[in-house]
């Protein structure tokens, strides 16, 4: 079996919060399979969802002193990669008009794209990104080079 990304499920402490931020402030539509309690979104081939923090962690068997405090950072980005640097200021700045603290402004990175950080209000850290070493493919994903 080959390993697959399909769901990126985010635990957050205010559900209500963090759907208006991804619905009403950066446009995702919530599929039908969506209800009170999770949120589901498709991103390309891969979904998103957003559930409560202390449910996911329940539900996966951590012991409740597993669970850092909220909005600390947990050594995971996320990335949307952009067609080009436009599209990443453009991220970069809707994604602030919805509510998310810009972590780091877009600028040239040291390997020759473009990048800069947000945090959603929930304290998720996403990168928008234009890597001109990358091909997107048909569903905005990234086109790698063949496995070495």
């Amino acid at each position: 079996m080959d390993l697959r990304l399909t769901v990126v499920t985010l635990g957050v402490d205010d559900l209500v919060r963090a759907r208006a931020f991804y619905e009403q402030g950066l446009g995702l539509q919530p599929s039908a399979a969506s209800d009170e309690h999770i949120r589901f979104y498709n991103c390309g081939s891969v979904v998103l969802a957003l559930y409560p923090r202390v449910a996911l962690a329940e539900d996966a068997c951590l012991p409740a002193g597993r669970l850092a405090p909220a909005g600390s950072f947990d050594g995971v980005t996320l990335a949307c990669n952009c067609a080009d640097r436009a599209e990443v200021d453009a991220l970069l700045a809707r994604a602030v008009a919805a509510g998310a603290r810009l972590a780091k402004p877009a600028q040239e990175a040291f390997w020759g794209g473009y990048s800069g950080y947000f945090e959603d209000p929930e304290g998720h850290l996403w990168e928008a990104v234009h890597a001109p070493c990358f091909e997107l493919n048909d569903q905005g994903g990234l086109a790698l080079p063949a496995p070495i």
